[in-house]
């Protein structure tokens, strides 16, 4: 068994023995952190499927994330105060407002990449920047909705055999999304099309030579990436029950960046164990100082000078030298002579 399996086998672990662990150690709070770091570890490492897979460096995709939970805050706002939305009096079905929310997502990264995946490298990130800031403040525009106060969602969508209310049903439907987001992301990456984006990131000219089309890969690749914040951001305004213009700051996308790089770019699972990291450095240094970011700047620099592929990389160095010295020891054993 690889070693990238047994990774994979021990964070499912984790994941689904944290409520039987939480009731054990009578500390509900635990459920509360684990559903918070599968909603921002789906977040990462959709971000990680544009910078480790796409090279795109992208520090707008906090706008994705704002945009899925805006959809379900405006439209439980306007439930909630009987006030028809374009002739529609609303609902709190999950089956047809996170799919709505997911479609809004959607056509932001169609409308988003198309305009910024013109340009490359510092003109890119300042676009998909412009970008995520324009929609913050036109979020805290919103007078309607709160302002730069956001939000309060009175109670959670409606979804067919599952509880939302339930903490730990929450839980373990934000866990089975977080996996499923994963297999696909997986999946993509192993398929032609993910041979195709990252022979684009290898080398854009031989890719140009052999007849492919970058702008379209790159594109259904920023779709997808932003459908998959959307789907987090979605996940966030049930678990908060609270939306506001902060969650497309570029504070945010900067904060799901450090997700990706301190669980190592490239990897996919590497940034839901940064999220990990991230969060709970989050809650035991926010103990001793209120600016705790002060600490964990350094220790994200360490990570970056020294850790090649992050928390990730460093789990799989072991098997890497392993897998050097059984070549070495083969390559240097002693050949019989044939009679």
């Amino acid at each position: 068994m690889s070693r990238r399996i047994i990774i994979d086998l021990v964070c499912l672990a984790v994941f689904a023995l944290m409520p039987l662990l939480a009731s054990v150690l009578e500390e509900p709070f635990l459920v509360s952190l684990f559903t918070r770091l599968a909603i921002y570890g789906m977040a990462a490492a959709s971000l990680d499927l544009l910078i480790g897979y796409g090279a795109l460096v992208s520090f707008g995709h906090a706008a994705f994330f704002a945009m899925g939970g805006y959809v379900v805050g405006i439209i439980a706002f306007h439930s909630s105060q009987a006030m028809p939305l374009f002739g529609w009096e609303g609902s709190n079905a999950a089956l047809l407002i996170w799919p709505l929310a997911l479609l809004c997502c959607a056509l932001l990264g169609l409308v988003m990449g198309y305009l910024s995946l013109r340009t490359s490298g510092v003109q890119f990130i300042m676009i998909t920047l412009a970008f995520s800031q324009m929609l913050y403040f036109i979020l805290g525009s919103l007078s309607l909705y709160g302002g730069d106060d956001g939000i309060v969602i009175n109670e959670r969508n409606t979804l067919p055999g599952v509880d939302l209310d339930n903490a730990n049903q929450f839980y373990y439907l934000c866990v089975a999304l977080l996996v499923g987001w994963l297999m696909f992301c997986r999946r993509l990456v192993a398929s032609r099309f993910g041979f195709v984006l990252r022979g684009l990131k290898q080398s854009e000219r031989r890719s140009l030579s052999l007849g492919l089309k970058p702008l379209r890969y790159r594109l259904t690749t920023f779709v997808i990436a932003g459908v998959g914040a959307g789907l987090s951001g979605v996940l966030w305004a049930n678990y908060a029950m609270f939306v506001s213009p902060d969650m497309g700051a570029w504070q945010k996308s900067g904060e799901l960046m450090a997700m990706v790089i301190l669980g190592g770019v490239g990897t996919l699972i590497g940034p839901v164990l940064g999220a990990a990291v991230y969060l709970g450095l989050e809650q035991v240094l926010s103990l001793w100082t209120e600016h705790w970011l002060i600490i964990f700047g350094p220790l994200l620099l360490l990570v970056v000078l020294f850790g090649r592929q992050g928390i990730y990389g460093l789990l799989m160095s072991g098997a890497k030298r392993e897998s050097r010295a059984v070549k070495g020891a083969v390559q240097q054993a002693p050949v019989e002579a044939k009679p």
